[in-house]
């Protein structure tokens, strides 16, 4: 008996070459808007702060997708990128778009990072707290936890300085280990001035040879929001640590 030969039906081939031709697009589209950029600046771009001997970037999804390889091996002079701060969470239940993927390459070219919440200071700082730790698993060698606050959605003093003290209430039980304040001159002045002194500070102050104008000891100094690194399409913060290497890394999660 001869052997019956088997064909795909036309309206089942076309179907599956239509289905092929569709997932070959979305991959070529995808790697072209999701491969890290692999952009090579000649310097940082900016005036970096004398007698400070770490010097790292603050990144969010505003810097879109980061090739960490090219961040880690950028040296300008005897400058590198010795730590990084992540954006992870913001309000009671954003998460940013770049976390989960910045977090893994940070780690994965061992660049010492933190990971931080963008306050919003009307909301209740617990269930702000409890939006961060859903989503950031702090370890050994990590920074501290970081707290963004830097606006005030038009709350009074009283309300704002109970919901940062909420959130970090909650945050400290949670890592056994105290955050850091991040925050501008003039919020500071305003909002924090007298409180909080137990807690170590991250301060925002540009255009300022030095150091930040605060009457207060700090721990970081984010002095400038325009450079330019290696594998970052866009511009990026930059900041200094207010110490040694001993001290930077005394300050790390143990």
């Amino acid at each position: 008996m001869a052997r019956k030969k088997y064909s795909i039906p036309k309206t089942l081939f076309k179907v599956l070459l239509t289905i092929i031709v569709i997932a070959n697009v979305v991959y070529y589209v995808t790697y072209l808007f999701t491969r890290p950029p692999h952009i090579m600046y000649p310097a940082f771009g900016i005036d970096i702060p004398q007698n400070y001997l770490l010097h790292g970037i603050d990144v969010s999804r505003y810097q879109q997708v980061i090739n960490w390889s090219d961040v880690k091996d950028m040296q300008d002079k005897n400058i590198k990128i010795g730590f990084a701060f992540i954006k992870a969470t913001e309000g009671v239940d954003k998460v940013d778009a770049q976390f989960s993927r910045n977090w893994l390459q940070a780690e994965k070219e061992n660049i010492p990072k933190g990971a931080y919440h963008y306050f919003t200071a009307g909301k209740s700082g617990k269930a702000q707290a409890a939006n961060f730790i859903e989503i950031v698993k702090l370890k050994k060698d990590d920074l501290p936890p970081v707290l963004d606050i830097e606006e005030t959605s038009g709350e009074s003093i009283t309300t704002i300085q109970q919901n940062i003290k909420d959130w970090l209430e909650k945050v400290e039980q949670q890592y056994k280990v105290k955050p850091v304040i991040y925050t501008n001159i003039s919020f500071y002045n305003t909002y924090l001035r007298g409180s909080f002194d137990e807690y170590h500070f991250w301060i925002a102050h540009y255009f300022q040879a030095g150091k930040p104008r605060i009457d207060r000891n700090w721990t970081f100094w984010q002095h400038s929001e325009n450079g330019h690194v290696n594998g970052i399409k866009t511009t990026v913060d930059f900041n200094v640590f207010c110490g040694d290497s001993t001290e930077f890394k005394n300050l790390l999660i143990k």
